[in-house]
């Protein structure tokens, strides 16, 4: 695992009208602040990434649809430094992931259907505090492509 990564189980409550998903509240241990929630669709097949956050602590969870978030670890001092975590998100693995500022992360829809993350960011998006990488051509040791096993 990652350092400064925490995975959560998450409360799925059902009854006979739906079902209620929790994802963060603020007495939470890995809430800090909020700076705003959005939701990302992806389409199965598809990656977004590479990106890294200079400042802003991300929080994700998959509500719809089945996601491999997958993180590389490039920080100077980090115990972790060089390593890869994948992370398989959804329904079936529903989870908080707290990733903390410069952690490189993206993900890719998996599955037959399209997938919604949603993030609960400790800042409002700012352009000049993202940094974004080509998913495919790069130096992070990581190939997106489906594995056989």
């Amino acid at each position: 695992m990652i350092e400064g990564v925490q995975i959560i189980p998450l409360a799925i409550i059902p009854d006979e009208r739906g079902m209620i998903l929790k994802m963060l509240r603020n007495d939470d241990s890995v809430f800090q602040e909020f700076g705003e929630i959005y939701f990302s669709l992806i389409y199965p097949g598809v990656v977004k990434g590479w990106h890294i956050h200079k400042k802003m602590t991300l929080n994700y969870a998959v509500v719809s649809g089945s996601i491999k978030l997958v993180l590389y670890d490039d920080r100077e001092g980090s115990q972790t430094k060089g390593e890869v975590q994948e992370i398989y998100l959804g329904r079936e693995n529903y989870k908080l992931v707290t990733i903390p500022p410069m952690v490189w992360n993206g993900f890719k829809g998996i599955g037959t259907e399209s997938s919604i993350v949603a993030n609960c960011s400790t800042i409002p998006h700012d352009p000049d505090e993202i940094e974004r990488m080509d998913p495919f051509e790069n130096d992070i040791p990581y190939n997106w492509e489906l594995k056989n096993r």
